[in-house]
């Protein structure tokens, strides 16, 4: 075999990049990074840059410049691994083996799942906050709309960042509130959840906020298809399956997801899991059969929130659990399903939604109420959490 790392991880996202620099930071000097891309992105920002709060060009890096100094980086991807022998296979036909593998390529966007989509992101009145290249179409849509319906949807299933398809729609609200123009907006959300989010204390307070700027929530509801030509969603309710057709001036849309297609087909997949993420105990992020297997991020069959925040407190305990492995040690570490969704409710607040797998809130700054909307919490997310993304996680020091 040509190729062979002690540790190599598959991705080099926030999870790869975190877990990587931190095993360099424990002293391992064999490890290696599969990732075919060359640009790095913080996905987080593109909320802002759809809601025109940020520009779309700070969300971007090379991908040299963020790869810890003396990892390998296998500019390639992963299309196959082989668990039993070791190996992970390579689009460009090379075979690696490995003594431990740390599975994070993240999610993948299903686009063409959703019936209609892919061509109606191609017209004037439909965008997605979760494309790098749409997402400032996304602040043109919102800035040009002076009147008519706008509707905003988020698929059934795991999707990373969960918050992503409200956090715009208030985005959206309040700079139409601002512009005089709200009431002329029909504004219309679709979430197939029961209620605004998981956590009551949360969900009540984002009552709250969809109140005050009337939009109507079609909860238990996704849409099925896009008719970009007559410019109309098909929404179906999940309980009742009632269906509606509902014309659309502005769209914003978030893709059905999954685990990557390689990784459903592999034997590292949880066979009950549909969207086919790798199977792994919830709280030491071991794989569950193969025990030189770890997985995180949103790729991983752990049922937290898919979020970086999950990714910042799962990192360390999953090196840490690695690190036992190699000494033949029972795994120390302990994930507790901590994540959390800064929910921009306009310009300038933000509700810091913490909580774990209890689903009850994991507030982690003293003496601040987190439950509600707050103006410091906004220079948080603008500007805070994007330093410590760059200058912090990905060196493994946070």
């Amino acid at each position: 075999m040509a190729l062979h790392h002690r540790i190599l991880i598959i991705g080099g996202g926030n999870a790869g990049l975190s877990v990587a620099a931190r095993l360099r930071n424990a002293g391992q000097d064999d490890i290696a990074v599969v990732e075919p891309h060359d640009k790095h992105y913080y996905q987080p920002l593109w909320t802002l840059v759809g809601g025109g709060r940020a520009k779309v060009r700070e969300s971007v890096r090379s991908q040299a410049s963020v790869m810890p100094q003396g990892v390998a980086w296998l500019k390639d991807s992963a299309t196959a691994v082989d668990p039993d022998a070791k190996t992970v296979s390579l689009a460009s036909g090379a075979v690696v083996g490995y003594d431990y593998l740390v599975v994070c390529p993240g999610i993948q966007l299903d686009w063409e799942k959703l019936a209609g989509l892919p061509d109606a992101l191609k017209t004037p009145a439909v965008s997605s906050n979760y494309r790098f290249d749409l997402a400032p179409k996304t602040w043109n849509l919102i800035r040009g709309l002076r009147s008519g319906t706008a509707v905003f949807t988020m698929p059934s299933g795991p999707i990373k960042c969960a918050g992503a398809p409200q956090k715009i729609a208030y985005l959206a609200a309040d700079y139409w509130r601002k512009q005089g123009v709200l009431k002329d907006i029909r504004m219309v959300m679709v979430l197939p959840t029961p209620g605004m989010f998981g956590v009551k204390e949360f969900s009540e307070e984002l009552d709250r906020v969809v109140a005050d700027y009337g939009i109507e929530v079609r909860f238990n509801s996704e849409v099925t298809a896009i008719d970009s030509t007559a410019k109309t969603v098909s929404i179906r309710e999940n309980v009742t399956k009632a269906s509606e057709e509902l014309g659309y001036d502005m769209l914003h849309t978030v893709p059905p997801q999954s685990a990557p297609d390689w990784l459903k087909n592999s034997a590292l997949a949880d066979p009950a899991s549909p969207g086919g993420y790798v199977e792994i105990d919830k709280h030491t992020l071991r794989h569950v059969r193969y025990q030189d297997v770890f997985a995180l991020g949103d790729a991983g069959s752990s049922p937290n929130s898919k979020t970086g925040a999950a990714i910042r407190k799962q990192a360390p305990v999953l090196v840490e659990n690695l690190l036992a492995a190699m000494d033949t040690t029972a795994p120390p570490a302990k994930y507790d399903g901590y994540a959390s969704c800064p929910l921009t409710t306009s310009r300038h607040k933000m509700l810091l939604a913490e909580f774990d797998y209890s689903m009850r809130p994991a507030p982690s700054i003293p003496l601040i109420d987190t439950t509600h909307a707050r103006r410091d919490m906004w220079y948080l997310k603008r500007y805070g959490l994007p330093f410590m993304y760059w200058n912090l996680i990905l060196k493994g020091r946070a």
